[in-house]
């Protein structure tokens, strides 16, 4: 969800959604999409060092201001496609940004994560890949985008879970096979791999690296919340083990740093209250333990004119990561 629109229009609209998804998919071959391949202020916490065996032990990126590829030559766009049966047409698509040149297992990847009635087409329509090659060049590290399509056939919101009839596998999917495909053989350090959202995607982003903390060592939720909203029940009962402000004991997570962003007039609501004071809120239980966190509060609401003012601060909190980071362990 990219507009002022309520979440709660998901469960009516996302159908739809989901088919016209469908089609804009098979004309990927516009010249405005990339083509498809086949197969101000915020406050930081002093950071937990974590676990002793993920404490870094080499160097990480090293920054080359106006001095990488991206400054004088876009990133490429590609649609990966992957099966999955509870996607429309069979196959989930991905869209991969990468800055000009090979692959490699260090440079660092970001996942973004749509919201609920949103697609991977709202990610790449809202400039994102433009404006994150300005950061690449500005902070000198550059990184690969993927934007995974989070919907499913039967038109469920479905809060980047697995929903608990095994209808759908959204979480599985983020977590395995959308890693598979973006990374191959080239698999990322966790260290080197970060998470971030928008508005149902800022929820995935924050829960889902809570409850795989060896995968992502980044989060960013640009609208996020971070209790359990299900409307459509994607979990059952099974809420806590879900619900990012229940997750944060767990010794495996200390070391995850998270910047949470909010527009100060953003009132969505939610089936309880609204994202209003979510951030405010989720930033505090993670400083009570002593967890990194950093804040934003841009002016604006629920829309992408409130986040894409934040992206100079996000890269820069990334890059401060990636940069402290280990590279790729040796065969």
């Amino acid at each position: 969800m990219f507009s002022s629109l309520s979440r709660r229009a998901t469960v009516l609209v996302s159908s739809s959604l989901v088919v016209a998804a469908a089609a804009t998919l098979a004309a990927m071959q516009d010249a405005h999409r990339p083509t498809e391949a086949a197969p101000q202020a915020g406050a930081e916490t002093v950071p937990n060092s974590g676990p002793a065996d993920r404490a870094p032990s080499a160097a990480g990126v090293h920054p080359r201001p106006g001095a990488v590829a991206v400054c004088d030559q876009a990133g490429e766009d590609e649609v990966i496609r992957v099966p999955d049966a509870a996607a429309p047409e069979g196959g989930r698509p991905i869209w991969v940004h990468r800055p000009p040149g090979p692959d490699s297992a260090d440079l660092p990847v970001l996942y973004l994560l749509h919201g609920s009635t949103g697609t991977h087409h709202d990610i790449i329509d809202s400039g994102v890949g433009e404006a994150m090659d300005e950061q690449m060049c500005r902070t000198g590290v550059e990184f690969v985008i993927a934007a995974p399509f989070g919907q499913e056939v039967g038109g469920a919101d479905t809060e980047w879970g697995d929903a608990v009839d095994d209808d759908y596998r959204i979480e599985t999917f983020v977590t395995e096979k959308a890693i598979e495909a973006v990374e191959g053989e080239d698999r990322r350090p966790r260290e080197l791999r970060a998470i971030g959202g928008f508005s149902m995607g800022g929820y995935g982003a924050a829960a889902i690296p809570l409850r795989h903390p060896d995968l992502y060592a980044q989060a960013i939720s640009w609208a996020g919340y971070f209790k359990v909203d299900d409307p459509s029940g994607t979990f059952g009962r099974d809420t806590d083990a879900h619900a990012p402000d229940k997750l944060l004991d767990d010794p495996e997570v200390q070391d995850i740093r998270f910047m949470l962003i909010e527009g100060t007039e953003d009132r969505t609501p939610l089936q309880q209250g609204s994202i209003h004071g979510e951030a405010e809120r989720f930033a505090g239980l993670l400083r009570e333990r002593g967890m990194s966190v950093r804040t934003l509060f841009p002016s604006g609401g629920h829309t992408y004119s409130a986040w894409k003012p934040t992206y100079p601060d996000a890269v820069a909190f990334l890059t401060e990561g990636w940069s402290a980071a280990p590279g790729p362990a040796a065969d």
